[in-house]
């Protein structure tokens, strides 16, 4: 029997309102999977439960009284540790947050609030959101649930571990150079990374910077529209929310369209010309792609231009986190991991003109992917991330295939070309590589196409849905109840 926190959001959000599931029911479901299951991947690391559970008792009675109900009414919801919660534990992953208790919510964490969702706890993420292996000095490590001793990818990990092992219907996350789409990708459920300011976010410092953004994580399609409906909307706190006097532009958009994929153009590309994608990954890419190729009008292998990617995003990268936490660093060196120490010394040998050079780029790159879009592109296909997961205690991939990386974070490569162009993406749970892990398809669209593309992973994901090779996995959550626990591994509880 299917126990309700395997239910999908969607069908859990119905049964609540036809008064068939109560929401206390669901919330005391989740509850008892994550005390089964956390021990083995550590993924929620803060939780409330009374005041969870009374939010949940307010929302049954809401019900039964017949009152009007939000998209979310009663649904469990993790929330990345990055945003805060008002009255539940907020670090950011930081030993110099270990017990901040913020007072209010982030405007995200307000409107889901508003939507009926109940905050049940925060989901684990690398210090500061640095890099993407969800491990810090606060929590530990989260392990991928497919195999905890490897990497759930970041740094919205603890937010893709707790939808794929059914801790929650429903999780936050960000992402910059691909911390929704990497861990949705290593975890088998769906990460979508929108338009810079459909979702408003008040914590990005640098307010025009398009590379950070907020978004929805899911364990299918139907869930994360759900989810993105009740996410966007126009803040002014956000300089990206674009508005129009008196009108808001973002709510009630439709994020659940149909769409025929046989009138597609689609191009595939394995790296982007450029991204250090492993021979197992681009095998398994291709693999797909065979798989997939019927279903559009046509598909080319072809890419945008991303001549100087790596540049820009290195600058611009450690500008924000320059911005962010340069006084963390200059008076709390020790405190402070090292990652963000590498992110913050790398932005202080910078010159203006670096920075100059890095926007001109951008923009430049920018430019040439709209001239490709408008050569009758209509979505580009690759894979989400570069590797099959390693262990976490790997803090990153130094090497792909035998060749060095660039930095730390250059395995994101697949990832960060499209944050620079500020196109809408989204990795789609496509089966499982050699390996046995998780295989995510990353499917980006052009500027604003933020619908588009979620009508598209939608309709693959229902052309696939009768082969049993390209299902989302599914963890073994038998295997997990009985493994030890992953706070006795080496190393758990460190920055590096």
């Amino acid at each position: 029997m299917t126990e309700a926190c395997d239910l999908s959001a969607v069908e859990a959000r119905r049964l609540i309102g036809t008064k068939k599931l109560s929401p206390v029911e669901l919330l005391q479901s989740c509850l008892k999977r994550i005390g089964e299951v956390n021990h083995a991947v550590n993924a929620m690391v803060a939780m409330d439960e009374e005041a969870a559970l009374q939010v949940a008792r307010q929302a049954e009675s809401e019900v039964m009284a017949g009152e009007t109900l939000g998209l979310l009414h009663g649904l469990p919801l993790g929330i990345k540790d990055l945003d805060n919660t008002a009255g539940l534990v907020t670090t950011y992953g930081s030993p110099l947050f270990r017990d901040h208790v913020p007072e209010q919510d982030s405007q995200m964490v307000a409107d889901l609030r508003a939507a009926g969702g109940v905050i049940l706890g925060k989901t684990n993420t690398p210090e500061f959101g640095a890099g993407a292996n969800t491990r810090n000095a606060v929590y530990g490590a989260t392990g991928n649930p497919f195999d905890p001793t490897r990497s759930a990818a970041g740094s919205s990990g603890g937010s893709a571990v707790v939808l794929a092992t059914g801790m929650v219907p429903l999780a936050s996350g960000s992402d910059t150079g691909g911390s929704l789409r990497n861990p949705a990708a290593f975890n088998g459920i769906v990460g979508f990374r929108p338009s810079p300011g459909l979702v408003p976010a008040e914590r990005r410092l640098l307010g025009w910077s398009s590379l950070p953004v907020l978004g929805p994580m899911a364990r299918d399609m139907a869930d994360l529209s759900l989810m993105m409906s009740a996410m966007a909307a126009d803040h002014a706190l956000d300089p990206l929310a674009y508005t129009m006097p008196d009108v808001d532009v973002r709510r009630g958009l439709a994020f659940n369209e149909s769409i025929d994929l046989s009138t597609l153009r689609v191009a595939a590309t394995p790296d982007f010309g450029f991204a250090p994608t492993e021979a197992h990954i681009r095998d398994v890419f291709q693999d797909r792609i065979r798989v997939l190729q019927s279903l559009f009008a046509g598909l080319d292998e072809a890419h945008p231009d991303c001549a100087g990617a790596d540049e820009a995003f290195a600058v611009l990268r450690a500008v924000n986190f320059l911005a962010a936490h340069e006084e963390k660093v200059r008076k709390q060196a020790d405190s402070v991991g090292p990652n963000v120490r590498a992110n913050v010394e790398e932005g202080l040998g910078y010159t203006a003109a670096d920075v100059a050079r890095a926007s001109v780029i951008q923009t430049q790159l920018y430019r040439r992917w709209q001239a490709f879009f408008e050569s009758g592109v209509d979505v580009i296909l690759t894979p989400a991330i570069t590797i099959s997961p390693r262990p976490w205690s790997e803090l990153y991939p130094a090497e792909i295939d035998g060749r060095p990386t660039r930095s730390y974070y250059h395995w994101l490569a697949l990832a960060y070309a499209v944050t620079l162009a500020g196109h809408p993406a989204i990795s789609l749970p496509l089966g499982v590589d050699r390996a046995g892990m998780p295989f995510g398809l990353q499917i980006v669209g052009p500027r604003g196409g933020d619908a588009l593309v979620l009508a598209v992973a939608s309709a693959i994901e229902a052309a696939t849905a009768g082969d049993a090779s390209l299902a989302r996995p599914v963890p073994d959550l038998g295997k997990l109840r009985s493994a030890s626990a992953i706070n006795q591994m080496p190393n758990f509880l460190s920055f590096d």
